[in-house]
């Protein structure tokens, strides 16, 4: 037993003996090593051999003995930083590990010190060496326990991205788009993903992202029975998990050659779509790099299968609703739109994407026996299925009217009434416009209605300054007139836009800028009306949200030569008493310029009555205007246009009577006629057909 020597007195702080250093480092697990550089060798003392790993007489001082108990991925590291230390002069302090007799591992750790000599070269590095193991082994638990917490809030992270991608998504191409994005891709960590939804035995791949385009090709309706690795989750209910390619090669060989084109993917995982116990599909990850699944991956990554299916199965529903509702508005709307030279037309409807998403908006065009068209678009009140069936019957009846040939005016009056009277507690508005296509000549009226938007042959657009009345069913029976006309002409190359308001409304935007965003919609589109109104859903969709349905019809009347629609007009004065005059013989001169000149009496008699009454019973000058109209053939409307708004009145008329006749000459002699306000004014007109002498 070694002993210490009796200490001199006031050698120590109580008296003891010096310890010596070898024998401190040893107690302290540590030993100390020499290395001369000029010879090579490479001395231990007994600690530090035990520290290595070496027994007494075991090691021959020669640094290459050393490396063959360290690890030779290890090596170019330690020795680039020793080298480093000789070459600044300095010293090093390293971690590395050393492979002991029993094979386990251990970690090490060494600290050396470059001495130079007289000249201020290094001649010797001295230092120590120390096992490491227990130091590194709290901190690789500290690292362990910062590994699992961060991997605990990439997991909830991984959570909330799906929850998010899937919050707004409605349809299923919605949910399939939200999945296989790129952004929700790499907050996976997945490098690719696929999405397959089961069709009547098969399973429809409907979304990937990352996929050789090929295996979707190829696989897409793939039966259930087959094996693949989609199918494999269906067919059995459970994650498959796959974490080598030969494994994947051997479960699944008819991928073999696809596999091929993916040589980056180290693992997957296939995942059921379980919705009310009912398999519905299956999603499938692939990983780079990934070797395992840890435990709480594989029950992420299983509650995440959950989620998607919840999600893919309120898509589904609403689909088939979706589809449910469109089928029956389509039924209720026109089977075909007529076709009329020189004019080409578009329609579109559009269902809301709220769930159901049925509605009262229509479109609707018929021919008139004098080849005009009636085009209408209107939107009854509500988004069920009472507001659709109220829609298909007001349809009906506004077509009926209209084939009829009754005026716009009396068209929409007669409409209103209907409404009212079927007692549904709902209006709707409406746009009625009546078009020559021969003349370019467009009448308008609305109820509560958009008015019609126009773009010019210049690509300018203009809203059409349409007074409005009420809307449908909510015109009291007695109020005349209801609605009132207006009349413009379409240029050849014109496009005439009529629409509902579900184009341009949107819940966070005020209506003027869907309005302004539509005009510029229609200045930007194509020409033709089928691309056009195509342009102008899907322009006006990224505004609106599609919150509601929308019905739209587009007619352009084809550019070439303009046709202008012949008119007289003519004013007459109360002052002049050659005014009335000169406007009869200005009449009668239009007539024989238009090959009307049979007309002639029956015109001239009828516009003398109206433009007598406007002068005895309004102040004020009047205007008398003709055209030749079609209807049923050809015919002539004659109107004046005065400054009062008070309508004519019927009176009785005996035989010495000299007044009260006008009326019933109108109504004898004209096979329409009506009044229409015209701002502080009104307009009195009336048609006589060409078969009339």
């Amino acid at each position: 037993m070694h002993r210490f020597r009796e200490p001199n007195r006031g050698s120590g702080p109580r008296g003891d003996p010096p310890v010596a250093a070898h024998v401190a480092l040893a107690v302290n697990g540590m030993g100390s090593f020499v290395w001369d550089l000029t010879t090579g060798k490479m001395r231990f003392d007994d600690a530090g051999l035990a520290v290595m790993g070496f027994l007494p007489g075991e090691y021959d001082n020669r640094p290459a003995t050393l490396a063959r108990h360290m690890l030779a991925e290890e090596l170019p590291e330690i020795q680039a930083q020793v080298g480093r230390a000789l070459k600044e002069r300095t010293g090093y302090s390293l971690y590395f590990r050393v492979r002991h007799r029993d094979g386990s591992l251990r970690w090490t750790h060494t600290q050396g010190t470059v001495v130079s000599d007289d000249r201020g070269r290094p001649g010797q590095v001295i230092g120590i060496i120390r096992d490491a193991s227990q130091e590194l082994r709290a901190v690789d638990q500290t690292r362990e326990l910062r590994q699992a917490k961060s991997d605990r809030r990439r997991q909830a992270d991984i959570v909330g991205h799906v929850n998010e991608a899937l919050a707004p998504t409605v349809t299923v191409g919605d949910v399939a788009e939200a999945l296989t994005s790129t952004r929700l891709l790499h907050r996976l960590g997945a490098a690719s993903i696929i999405l397959g939804l089961v069709d009547n035995g098969r399973l429809g791949l409907v979304g990937s992202n990352g996929v050789p385009d090929d295996l979707v090709r190829d696989f897409h309706l793939a039966r259930i029975d087959q094996p693949l690795p989609l199918s494999e989750a269906v067919r059995t209910r459970q994650p498959v998990f796959v974490t080598d390619r030969e494994e994947f090669v051997r479960r699944y060989p008819g991928l073999r050659g696809y596999l091929r084109m993916v040589p980056w993917a180290t693992a997957a995982v296939y995942l059921p779509l379980i919705a009310h116990d009912l398999p519905i599909g299956a999603v499938g990850l692939t990983f780079h790099g990934r070797a395992r699944f840890t435990h709480d991956e594989r029950t992420v990554l299983t509650a995440l299968s959950s989620t998607i299916a919840q999600s893919l199965q309120r898509a589904l529903l609403y689909d088939q609703e979706h589809e449910l509702a469109a089928g029956l508005q389509t039924a209720m709307l026109p089977g075909h739109i007529p076709h009329l030279p020189g004019l080409t037309m578009a329609t579109r409807y559009r269902p809301a994407r709220t769930r159901g998403g049925i509605g009262g908006d229509w479109y609707d065009a018929v021919t008139l026996p004098d080849g005009r068209i009636a085009a209408v678009v209107g939107d009854v009140q509500g988004h069920d299925v009472t507001a659709a069936a109220v829609m298909g019957q007001l349809r009906i009846a506004l077509r009926a009217y209209a084939a009829e040939g009754h005026p716009p005016t009396t068209v929409m009056a007669r409409a209103s009434a209907f409404l009212a009277e079927l007692d549904t507690d709902r209006f709707a508005t409406c746009l009625l416009v009546l078009l020559d296509p021969h003349t370019g000549v467009a009448v308008s009226v609305r109820a509560g209605h958009l008015e019609p938007l126009l773009r010019r042959p210049d690509g300018s657009c203009v809203w059409l300054d349409t007074p409005g009345g009420l809307p449908l069913g909510l015109a009291a029976p007695s109020a005349h007139p209801a609605y009132t006309t207006t009349e413009t002409v379409l240029e050849p190359g014109s496009t005439l836009l009529l629409c509902t308001d579900g184009l341009i409304e949107s819940r966070t935007q005020d209506i003027d800028q869907g309005r302004d965003q539509l005009v510029e919609a229609l200045r930007s589109g194509p020409v033709r009306p089928d691309p056009l109104a195509d342009h102008l859903l899907h322009t006006m969709s990224a505004f609106t949200g599609q919150e509601d349905d929308v019905a739209l019809l587009l007619l352009r009347r084809a550019a070439g030569r303009s046709h202008a629609a012949p008119q007289m007009a003519v004013s007459i004065s109360p002052n002049d008493p050659h005014s009335l005059h000169a406007a009869r013989q200005a009449l009668r001169t239009a007539l024989r310029r238009w090959s009307l000149g049979s007309l002639c009496d029956t015109a001239e008699l009828l516009a003398s009555e109206m433009a007598t009454n406007a002068l005895l019973h309004t102040e004020g000058d009047a205007t008398l205007t003709a055209r030749p109209v079609r209807n049923g053939g050809r015919a002539l409307r004659i109107a004046v246009t005065d400054t009062s708004p008070a309508s004519p009145q019927r009176r009785a008329a005996t035989e010495q009577s000299t007044s009260g006749r006008g009326l019933m000459l109108i109504e004898e002699l004209a096979t329409d006629w009506g009044v229409e306000p015209r701002g502080n004014g009104k307009r009195v007109w009336c048609e006589i057909p060409l078969t009339s002498s």
